[in-house]
């Protein structure tokens, strides 16, 4: 019965789970290399906004779900683009971060907690830190600048914590395995299985999380 509902209701959030179970099982497949994999990678999160697009609710949280759906768009450009410059996708996730950190700004919790408060300083900061750390690379730092704030302000929002500031750390970790990449350190083979199952993973419980509180389905915080 849910599955049921799932292709009934969601069509277009079944569809992306598709789209990046696809993605990751057979990106070494080399009829799936190329064009059809770059398909299958943009199409995992464009159809997250897709979803989300068609679930923005009426009223006064219209605004922050069209800032939801820019985020997710921008970071499907960066997914294709990331394959053919490297610089030119981490141009497009740095302006899905700055997207997201305004959408979690006009949403912050109105009474963090100290432990809160902590752990957003400790992504804030911490982020960039590892992000050199493991790459030895600078303009890798600059780029995780970014994704620690947007890391740190959806941890300090009064969005679910389990759903959106986990996605967020999620979303840095996967960042960080591919910045080993670059580095010193080897982590393979944590690199090649994990980074595209935490990535999706993230935005998953990111435009999930939020689309549901602003619809009213989820309570905020």
């Amino acid at each position: 019965m849910a599955r049921r509902a799932l292709i009934e209701q969601r069509p277009w959030l079944l569809a992306s789970i598709v789209a990046a179970t696809a993605f990751y099982f057979l990106s070494d497949n080399p009829i799936f290399e190329g064009t059809w994999g770059l398909l299958a990678k943009g199409a995992s999160v464009g159809l997250l906004a897709l979803y989300v697009a068609l679930r923005i609710p009426q009223g006064k949280h219209r605004a922050d779900g069209f800032l939801l759906v820019g985020m997710l768009a921008l970071a499907a450009c960066g997914d294709v683009a990331i394959e053919l410059d490297f610089l030119t996708g981490g141009a497009f996730f740095a302006a899905a971060h700055v997207t997201a950190v305004v959408l979690y700004l006009r949403n912050l919790h109105q009474r963090p907690s100290p432990m809160q408060k902590l752990i957003g300083a400790a992504l804030l900061i911490g982020t960039p830190l590892v992000s050199y750390l493991l790459s030895g690379n600078v303009q890798i730092a600059v780029y995780a600048a970014f994704l620690g704030a947007m890391a740190s302000v959806a941890w300090m929002s009064h969005y679910p914590r389990y759903r959106v500031g986990t996605g967020a750390v999620l979303f840095v970790l996967s960042d960080w395995l591919i910045f080993a990449r670059q580095g010193p350190i080897d982590l393979e083979p944590a690199n090649t299985l994990l980074i595209w199952p935490l990535y999706y993973a993230a935005q998953l419980m990111i435009a999930t999380g939020i689309i549901q509180c602003l619809r009213g389905e989820q309570p905020v915080r």
